[in-house]
């Protein structure tokens, strides 16, 4: 039994991805300098979907290539209108107090759109155990929290000792607890950090049985703690007028690949060797010929992508059946892409996002108060 939050909703969060880590290709893994990662381009993209009517947009965080997450999220924050941002945060990358006063002007600035995926990945030159790296990152969210609802920050933990007050500003736009917390990870401490502090929970591609299996795992985890959560799909997409001209995409975007390259790519990220990484290597080893573990489910893009590595292929009835097929289990937000980024959207948008309604998940989780404006920034001490 899998309990959700948000049982009642007939909506779904339909967002899209910004492809900040150098990870956009007219054919995967084939570097083009129209498509490099910059600020124009990215921007551009992040833009669009806001326009077309996605409700989050992904912007995701890599050491190796592509841009800064919270720089871009802040650069960019002041021209969008409608799209919530899913701005990327590695835990232990910045001091825990000034990411809480960062992520709160971040979200004064998108005036309560913000929204973060808490990331728990190794840092440059760090190998450290999985289960030190998830508490790493409980105590991180437990100083944000602290922050954003107390007077003062009083933490001692394995990582961090900290005692201190507040600063002015430091409260997010968004009341009762600040952004909502989105959370993607595969080994039991993973999923109980989520179940305990998290508010999302985010899955790759994978059979239906197998994602079923997930979210009954971190449910039961979570009734522990006694909440509920929201469930998510990270997923590529590929959709065209009619399922040939989607499969014939799909082997289009593969036809160029270097596998040596292909290896190499998918081994810089520093996810690399996780346990949800080798799910999607292990999708990709019972798929069949052409790459396809379900039906409509292709995973020919994890040959040269770690993370996220397979995609919905099809018409927009076929892709628009099997998106209700996740709803119908409980999955409430979708983080889509597709290569061309910029292309995929713009297909999307025109076959299928008009057939779906749609939902914000702040507004839906009661972070944004529909009248009652919050405490404005303060003006403080200035240096």
């Amino acid at each position: 039994m899998i309990s959700i939050r948000s049982q009642h909703l007939t909506g779904a969060e339909v967002a899209w991805f910004a492809p900040l880590c150098s990870d956009d290709y007219e054919y995967l893994a084939v570097p083009d300098n129209r498509l490099k990662s910059t600020f124009d381009h990215t921007s551009n993209i992040l833009l669009t979907a806001d326009k077309l009517g996605f409700r989050n947009i992904l912007c995701p965080s890599s050491y190796q290539v592509g841009q800064d997450t919270l720089t871009f999220a802040a650069g960019v924050a002041p021209m969008t209108r409608n799209i919530n941002l899913l701005t990327a945060v590695r835990c232990g990358e910045m001091h825990p107090p000034m990411l809480g006063r960062t992520i709160a002007t971040l979200d004064h600035m998108l005036q309560g759109r913000l929204t973060v995926n808490i990331i728990s990945s190794d840092m440059p030159g760090e190998t450290m155990d999985a289960r030190d790296r998830y508490q790493r990152s409980r105590e991180v969210i437990d100083i944000l929290k602290q922050g954003w609802t107390q007077d003062q920050i009083d933490f001692e933990g394995q990582f961090y000792k900290i005692k201190l007050p507040t600063t002015d500003p430091v409260r997010p736009y968004q009341q009762n607890g600040g952004p909502l917390l989105y959370f993607g990870g595969y080994s039991p401490d993973g999923k109980d950090l989520c179940a305990e502090h998290c508010d999302v929970y985010l899955m790759w591609p994978d059979t239906m049985p197998n994602l079923r299996g997930h979210m009954e795992d971190v449910s039961s985890r979570a009734e522990k703690y006694g909440r509920t959560l929201d469930y998510g799909l990270r997923v590529h997409m590929i959709v065209r007028e009619t399922e040939d001209e989607a499969r014939a995409h799909a082997r289009k975007l593969v036809s160029k690949l270097d596998e040596v390259f292909g290896t190499e790519i998918r081994n810089r990220a520093q996810d690399a060797k996780t346990l949800g990484v080798a799910l999607q290597a292990e999708l990709r080893e019972h798929a069949d010929d052409e790459g396809y573990a379900e039906e409509h489910l292709w995973t020919g893009i994890g040959r040269a992508r770690s993370g996220c590595g397979a995609a919905l292929v099809g018409d927009p009835d076929q892709i628009l059946a099997k998106i209700r097929g996740y709803m119908a289990m409980g999955i409430r937000a979708f983080i889509f892409s597709g290569y061309p980024h910029l292309d995929e959207c713009q297909l999307f948008a025109r076959y299928v996002l008009p057939q779906l309604e749609t939902v914000s998940m702040p507004q839906v989780q009661g972070r944004i108060p529909p009248t009652t404006p919050p405490t404005p920034l303060g003006t403080g001490e200035r240096r």
